[in-house]
């Protein structure tokens, strides 16, 4: 039975949002841990350490990331390791979002000046005291905006876990439109959801990068 597109629809997007949002935070979480290991592993001067990270960031930025979760949801259960949507979901936009957020880290852990670790060296300061006290403070200035930018790109990235049945907001209009038959109001509303979590995110960087006088 068709039926109209009304408020009590939007109420239901607007709680499909909220898995949007945990999907989100879950794979910041998870991608960020994953990222500091990628980017400690990127400048440390150790060759083969270099190499691992080039190849972990490589392999995760040249595939796309619903073959990754189809690999995830579809790929473990052929090798007895069954995982639900939720699962696949987390698992795979952590390990995708630890690539970008690893390479971000290193760009801005290399963008402070050489001197700065010369400075620290004349100082007496083994090599994770200079990481720790001198360039880690700067680069994580620096790497506000850019971090920012990629969650907005991850917040968006979570619709694609429609496609394997997880209900967040994407999905959730989906299973609206069929019931109604209305897809353009449905998904302009789901749109309009979007924008505001993508804007308030936006917002927050910059208020962040006033805060920690980034142009400084």
């Amino acid at each position: 039975m068709i039926r109209e597109f009304g408020g009590t629809d939007i109420v239901y997007l607007i709680e499909a949002a909220r898995w949007t949002l945990l999907l989100a935070f879950t794979a910041t979480v998870g991608g960020g841990l994953l990222g500091i290991v990628v980017a400690v592993l990127r400048v440390i001067p150790f060759g083969p350490l270099n190499w691992l990270a080039i190849a972990w960031i490589n392999l995760i930025q040249g595939t796309p990331l619903l073959g990754q979760l189809f690999v995830f949801f579809f790929g473990l259960p052929l090798v007895g390791l069954s995982v639900d949507a939720w699962t696949a979901a987390a698992l795979s936009l952590s390990i995708y979002a630890s690539a970008f957020f690893g390479e971000i880290w290193r760009g801005s852990l290399q963008s402070v000046s050489q001197r700065q670790w010369e400075a620290g060296a004349a100082l007496g300061l083994t090599y994770a005291q200079r990481l720790g006290h001198v360039v880690l403070p700067q680069a994580i200035r620096i790497s506000v905006a850019p971090t920012v930018g990629f969650l907005v790109q991850l917040v968006k990235n979570t619709s694609l876990t429609a496609l394997i049945g997880f209900v967040e907001l994407t999905r959730a209009s989906q299973i609206i439109s069929g019931a109604t038959f209305a897809p353009l109001p449905v998904y302009l509303t789901a749109a309009a959801i979007y924008f505001v979590i993508c804007f308030s995110l936006s917002q927050l960087a910059r208020m962040l990068e006033r805060r920690l006088h980034v142009a400084r």
